[in-house]
């Protein structure tokens, strides 16, 4: 049995999907509300809230594979209950920031993380995502509405990566052998700049979406009105503010673990177009 997390979400969503279309066996699929989860067919729905443990206790029964995405609950107590569960291998979302900025606070949480899995006694994977294409989610608002997309930074480019092909190799780590014990970078197949991603999502909605350089003063207020002023700190870092050649650089490890060249902004703009409308 594998159970992924975060069953409905922007990487849970297409793991399950690939996993059911490879046949990869029993999967179980943890979401907060089991009874309005749109899973793919033959996938167990199991309830639970990993900001609490002690509810995805059941969900852990019988499973061998785990996916997990860092830092969404107390990762120890959700590590020592898959492990007292019988989990056998666990395959774990962290950050490309691990590698690139240790110094963040985020960066630091999501290296403790790493260290408990290792230190658990379960086989493990890491995973480290670069940005994910999907966070241009936050402009949907915006654009549905015709108003002036607002960034900083907007000529820095940034190999994002769309979340599928996070499920992609995933999904090898799960159900391929040669994966235990390994720690991936990855990248989309081409650096991308805020103003480009804009262009990509216009050009995929057939419209003009105008777009704005703001200064990191301006983002940060807006920002830390809603993650907080250390979080905002951070994220703007990583998006232009203190980037280096590890954070830029496009890696192809999509391509050799999967077989499949990783997908570049403007295919998840035109998939996810319907979102923009």
């Amino acid at each position: 049995m594998i159970l992924v997390t975060g069953a409905t979400g922007n990487i849970g969503s297409a793991l399950l999907k690939e996993l059911r279309a490879r046949g990869a066996g029993p999967l179980r699929g943890l979401t907060r509300d089991a009874a309005r989860a749109v899973l793919p067919e033959g996938v167990e729905a199991a309830e639970g809230d990993l900001t609490d443990p002690g509810t995805s206790k059941s969900a852990l029964e019988g499973v061998r594979s785990l996916f997990l995405v860092s830092r969404l609950g107390p990762d120890a107590d959700i590590l020592e209950a898959a492990r007292s569960a019988g989990v056998e291998h666990v395959v774990l979302v962290s950050s490309i920031t691990v590698q690139t900025h240790p110094h963040l606070g985020p960066a630091v949480e999501n290296l403790e993380v790493e260290r408990l899995l290792k230190a658990s006694g379960m086989a493990w994977t890491i995973l480290r995502p670069t940005q994910f294409a999907s966070n241009t989610l936050m402009w949907a608002t915006t654009i549905r509405d015709h108003e002036t997309v607002r960034a900083p930074y907007a000529g820095t480019a940034l190999p994002t990566i769309h979340p599928a092909d996070i499920a992609s190799v995933a999904r090898v780590a799960l159900t391929e052998p040669g994966h235990h014990g390994r720690t991936y970078a990855l990248t989309g197949p081409e650096p991308v700049t805020a103003r480009e991603q804009v262009a990509a999502i216009a050009a995929a909605l057939g419209r003009e979406v105008p777009f704005a350089e703001i200064s990191r003063e301006q983002a940060h207020a807006r920002m830390a009105a809603v993650f907080g002023a250390d979080a905002a700190d951070a994220v703007l870092d990583v998006t232009g503010g203190d980037v280096n050649e590890e954070l830029l650089r496009v890696r192809d490890t999509v391509a050799r673990v999967t077989g499949t060249p990783a997908r570049p902004f403007r295919q998840w703009a035109a998939e996810h177009a319907d979102a923009f409308h």
